[in-house]
């Protein structure tokens, strides 16, 4: 009962980051960090009361140095790396285009993350559809696609995905997503091209075009030696999966080894190699690019600062959901694969979704199957691993908040001119349009 109390912050955070913006913009905009304390404070001092100022430091610390250090990091270095990458040439974005465009995006986010691909390619697409006036449908598509569900194919996708291969599930046993993920594309891209077929016949109308002068398509991509960089940081991220299983990295019992922070919480030396490594890459990205990449770019630091305030109040103030959860998943009764979806889906939808699919995954392991992916929790349905992952990987993409880049395609959008619709408006197109694909799954792939 106290930690359901507690997740009041949580609630409240949220439903600042929805309304906030739309009734006092401005001054939201001066003063989200001081929302983020408040709010913080709120949890933080009733759960001192409650379990003490050792349990409380313990707790925020074990979730900034364990949690959001890497989470904001990693985003921090993929924000660098892409800003010095831009494409120049004649691409303007049409229907037919900007499909292609977040076809070939999806698949990129089960190489190099949804994360990279999605800091990748926002610029690329903003700057092909400047010309054009109705466009958020497609920042949209870019996040239900490049941002969500294309990070379903590998561990290095998605977190959580990785956090299943470190506990057993094989590194290309995602594949088995492979025809889930070719069929909500092949919905989404239909739906998308009439959507946006739409709205570019009242652009042209109203005597929007681009510039067609030059024949033929020209395409050239600078500041490509990056490419270099981002590999660095995907090498990054998988290495902060394998080193904790490695002897060297632990511990007499089993532990890995880090330096002590408070209590049991201490940095450990996988994450701290992690993190590294991707802040050199970060760096040599801008000490190796010519600054003008920037400016063609309209790289600002306002949308990485955006996301660093308002994720480390979400982060702090989302430990007693997690909690509950933790404690009374087992509990829920939930055991069949369409079960396991909606229930990891729409969890991930608000929460981290990474510990939301260890949640499920966990109890999985506790429901006696006896063939399947054996992993360190136990024997897995097939089945039922691929609808935890699906509802993991997918649903994050129901809100601004349910996977990190997200919101940063957001910020990066507004930023750039594109009005993007508000928290619940972004929920209307969501769940417009994603559930009934995701109800479709439930039948097709899940029953």
């Amino acid at each position: 009962m106290n930690n359901l109390l507690l997740c009041i912050p949580f609630a409240g955070l949220l439903l600042c980051i929805a309304v906030m913006p739309l009734i006092k913009p401005e001054w939201w905009e001066k003063n989200q960090a001081i929302a983020v304390i408040v709010w913080s404070l709120l949890f933080v001092i009733p759960y001192a009361v409650l379990n003490g100022a050792a349990g409380a430091a313990e707790t925020v610390l074990e979730c900034i140095v364990n949690d959001y250090l890497t989470f904001i990091v990693l985003l921090f270095g993929l924000f660098c790396v892409s800003g010095n990458i831009t494409l120049e040439g004649n691409l303007a974005g049409s229907p037919g285009v900007n499909a292609l465009f977040l076809a070939i995006g999806t698949l990129l986010s089960s190489c190099i993350g949804t994360t990279g691909a999605s800091m990748l390619l926002v610029r690329p697409m903003i700057k092909m559809n400047s010309w054009r006036k109705r466009k958020s449908q497609i920042m949209i598509f870019f996040i239900f696609m490049i941002s969500n569900m294309g990070g379903s194919l590998t561990p290095i996708g998605d977190p959580p995905l990785l956090m299943g291969f470190m506990r057993g599930v094989p590194f290309f046993w995602s594949f088995h997503l492979f025809p889930i993920l070719l069929f909500n594309m092949a919905l989404l891209l239909i739906i998308f091209y009439f959507i946006d077929r739409r709205n570019y016949r009242k652009d042209i109308a109203e005597g929007m075009h681009p510039d067609i002068s030059k024949p033929g398509v020209e395409m050239k991509i600078v500041g490509l030696h990056n490419v270099i960089f981002l590999i660095m940081i995907v090498a990054a991220v998988i290495l902060s999966g394998t080193l904790p299983s490695l002897p060297a990295f632990q511990d007499a019992s089993g532990n890995v080894l880090g330096i002590p922070i408070f209590e049991s919480v201490k940095l450990t030396f996988p994450a701290l190699i992690e993190i590294a490594i991707i802040l050199l890459a970060a760096l040599l990205s801008f000490k190796t690019t010519d600054a003008k990449v920037r400016t063609e770019n309209h790289f600002t630091w306002g949308a990485i600062k955006e996301v660093a305030v308002l994720f480390i109040g979400i982060f702090i103030t989302m430990q007693p959901a997690l909690m509950v959860l933790k404690e009374k998943g087992p509990q829920l009764g939930i055991t069949k694969p369409f079960q396991m979806f909606w229930a990891t889906g729409l969890l991930s939808s608000f929460l981290d979704n990474t510990p939301t699919y260890l949640v499920f995954l966990t109890t999985a392991g506790t429901l006696g199957y006896t063939s399947g992916i054996l992993t360190t929790v136990g024997t897995v349905s097939v089945k039922v691993l691929m609808a935890i992952s699906c509802g993991a990987v997918f649903m994050g993409a129901n809100t601004y908040i349910g996977n990190a880049p997200n919101f940063m395609v957001k910020s990066i959008s507004d930023e750039n001119g594109i009005r993007m619709p508000s928290f619940f408006g972004y929920m209307g197109w969501s769940f417009g349009i994603l559930i009934p694909v995701f109800i479709i799954d439930t039948f097709v792939f899940f029953l």
